[in-house]
């Protein structure tokens, strides 16, 4: 059988008039139960005869992933292990980023808005020494749908409506530019209007610096937002750290993000990784200030969540502070991402490994 969410609109159509010998039109209708109503069952979409149906049911199914655990923190993020159609397992994350606002007369001024962080492998080839999935190895990419199934299916568990847009983050287990056609597909189909709608401007690719892959990205110019998980301000560190390096140095890594087409509202993002006596000092705060001079970037501290067997501890926060004040004080917008799930098993992978011991 076929994974239904595999198919952008146009394929699908064409599936219908080739292979089902159905008209255009249905494909659409299909679309929209799946992507408008959150239907998940062809047998619910009743705008559709029961020969149909049953060929439907025949020929494709609509989850992709099927919720094993879910985790909730007192934050209110959750992250999910999903099981996928071979029994392989990803991780997902929900995280809220803004709660309801409510006036005195009883009035909504705000929705809550949520960002739901998704996986693009099972595993991850990049072996970083802080990370908890590269110790699993790599299995394989994801395809299109099974990207695009972590969406739809915390989307439905958390009965977050199809127009309440939420932002996505390719920033679970995997690298996403290691599986890119794969993921240029799901954002494409996320971006459709008969889809979800999540506007490009709403999607992150956090990549740890494939630099030959950040060029073929920026040359598809799809309006994605980037994320550069950079770690470290030389050389040795970040290769000790994250073996990619050895392939694409920061000096090549630079000069991709430089490259990269950025919309002029935005800016790209460096994602820094503070360990505990490690990187976190003053004089890492000016050497990564000499590094991103003349892009147009924002840094976000991340404050190293400790897991079993890892050798790196979390900063104090006083140095992450430090560290922030330093940078703003020289003009580049620099935050510490509020850390969220300590109390889960908040590490990426983390939770996967749980399972599997158990």
């Amino acid at each position: 059988m076929k994974n239904i969410l595999d198919f952008s609109l146009n394929e699908l159509e064409n599936y219908f008039i080739n292979e089902l010998k159905e008209p255009k039109f249905r494909a659409k209708q299909v679309f929209e139960w799946i992507y408008k109503k959150g239907v998940n069952d062809f047998s619910a979409m009743t705008n559709l005869n029961n020969a149909l149906k049953n060929n439907l049911q025949n020929t494709f199914y609509i989850d992709s992933v099927e919720p094993v655990k879910c985790q909730q923190s007192n934050d209110g993020s959750k992250k999910y292990l999903f099981k996928l159609k071979d029994g392989k397992c990803i991780e997902s994350v929900l995280l809220p980023m803004k709660d309801e606002i409510i006036d005195e007369n009883g009035k909504l001024m705000r929705h809550k808005r949520y960002t739901i962080c998704v996986s693009s492998q099972v595993g991850c080839k990049m072996g970083c020494a802080f990370c908890y999935t590269a110790k699993g190895g790599f299995v394989r990419n994801l395809s299109a749908g099974e990207i695009v199934g972590q969406i739809l299916k915390i989307k439905r568990e958390n009965a977050i409506a199809y127009e309440r847009r939420v932002n996505i983050v390719y920033m679970g287990m995997g690298e996403p530019l290691d599986n890119l056609e794969n993921l240029t597909k799901a954002i494409e189909i996320l971006k459709h209007n008969d889809a979800l709608a999540i506007s490009p401007r709403r999607q992150t690719i956090s990549t740890s610096g494939l630099a030959s892959q950040i060029k073929k990205l920026g040359e598809l110019d799809l309006g994605v937002l980037l994320a550069i998980s950079l770690h470290a301000v030389n050389d040795e560190l970040r290769q000790s750290l994250m073996p990619i390096n050895k392939a694409y140095n920061i000096a090549a890594i630079m000069q991709a993000v430089r490259e990269f087409p950025i919309d002029m509202r935005k800016r790209v993002m460096f994602e820094y990784l503070l360990l505990g006596g490690v990187n976190d000092r003053i004089c890492d705060a000016k050497a990564l200030l000499g590094l991103l001079n003349g892009i147009k970037a924002k840094v976000n501290l991340i404050l190293f969540n400790p897991h079993e067997g890892s050798e790196f501890r979390r900063p104090s926060l006083k140095n992450a502070q430090d560290f922030r004040d330093f940078l703003q004080a020289k003009g580049l917008t620099c935050t510490i991402r509020q850390s969220k799930g300590l109390d889960i098993s908040a590490a990426c992978g983390q939770l996967k490994a749980q399972n599997e011991k158990s």
